[in-house]
């Protein structure tokens, strides 16, 4: 009777978790990136203004107004 040859196996069981973990992270970004890009859309197909729509004017900004 031939004996299991485990450390094939855990071998195996490594590369499928790495896998996985690997395939779970690039869908973590691609999310990331589509919840990024989302805001920036307005409903005519126009970019909003990049630096955000708060109003308050940076450091550099202040000192020449």
């Amino acid at each position: 009777m031939t004996r299991d040859n485990y450390s094939f196996k855990k071998h195996q069981k490594e590369l499928t978790r790495k896998k996985k973990a690997e395939e779970k992270k690039q869908r973590k970004l691609e999310k990331k990136a589509m919840e990024d890009k989302g805001p920036l859309a307005l409903s005519d197909g126009n970019c909003a203004p990049e630096g955000g729509d708060s109003g308050q004017v940076s450091g550099e900004d202040a000192s020449v107004v």
